[in-house]
């Protein structure tokens, strides 16, 4: 073997050990949710007579359905309506900048660094006076605005990529703001929207100070119920384990199914 070879070689055993590190820990909460409340205590082994009484336990106690059908709802929600806002800011942005484009730019992406415990209370007023606590529209609104800097910014960075003389090509043949939007700007960067979509989706499926603090029943998500098997008596590890797991699982074969489409987005435009 040259030189090249032990370096690609090498290269491998350390993503595969990499991936083995970040995947250990789903395997384990995978595994646990498979144990009794004894063995997931007591027993940290791999090998043990498998039961599905901690998913029994789970689905009596809470209907999975609902707060699964809650987590579609407000991440699909919020997704569709962070990309039909932030597609024309990107527009906008990249293709009609002006002196303040890039502090907006920043100002934005600045938000993300504050932490949401800051605005937790006026939030909550607001959501109260409107009559928006413990509802979906609540929730995917708040989703929205979460997801929104980092929808913009993903957006711009593809936006930016595109040729101009594309859309001024689409301007001389008559075309207008609309119709270039439509016709040439989104279908030429499908891929880089795509991507930003399925980030908005995994980032709000994820979320989940927002969903604790501005839910409790009605509109409560997949980590709201996740959360409501820690108790005052203590945690159920196998109860815990198997709602996890439950929980993780769509979002899981949803980025499994999506990754080419992830990759390709997130890499378009970096080879022209």
């Amino acid at each position: 073997m040259n030189h090249s070879q032990y370096r690609r070689f090498g290269l491998a055993i350390l993503a595969w050990g990499i991936t083995l590190v970040i995947f250990f820990p789903i395997f384990w909460m995978v595994l646990t949710g498979f144990k009794t409340e004894a063995q997931a205590i007591a027993d940290p082994t791999l090998f043990f007579t498998p039961t599905l009484d901690s998913y029994a336990a789970v689905q009596g106690r809470a209907d999975y359905l609902k707060f699964a059908w809650n987590s579609v709802y407000v991440s699909f929600g919020s997704t569709l309506l962070a990309l039909l806002i932030g597609i024309p800011a990107a527009y906008s942005m990249a293709f009609l900048p002006t002196k303040r484009t890039k502090g907006t730019l920043l100002w934005m992406l600045s938000t993300k660094m504050l932490p949401p415990v800051g605005v937790l209370v006026p939030i909550y007023l607001i959501f109260r006076d409107l009559g928006m606590l413990d509802t979906r529209i609540g929730l995917t609104l708040i989703y929205t605005l979460m997801n929104l800097p980092i929808v913009i910014w993903m957006l711009y960075t593809f936006f930016k990529d595109l040729p101009k003389d594309i859309l001024e090509a689409g301007r001389m043949d008559g075309a207008s703001t609309l119709q270039e939007v439509l016709y040439l700007l989104i279908p030429l960067t499908l891929p880089g929207i795509a991507s930003t979509g399925l980030l908005s989706v995994i980032l709000s499926w994820n979320e989940a100070f927002w969903s604790l603090n501005l839910t409790s029943s009605r509109a409560a998500p997949l980590t709201a119920y996740i959360a409501s098997f820690s108790s005052p008596e203590g945690l159920f590890w196998a109860k815990l384990s198997a709602a996890s797991t439950m929980a993780v699982a769509p979002i899981l074969i949803f980025g499994w199914l999506t990754q080419k489409q992830m990759v390709r987005g997130l890499t378009f435009g970096a080879v022209k």
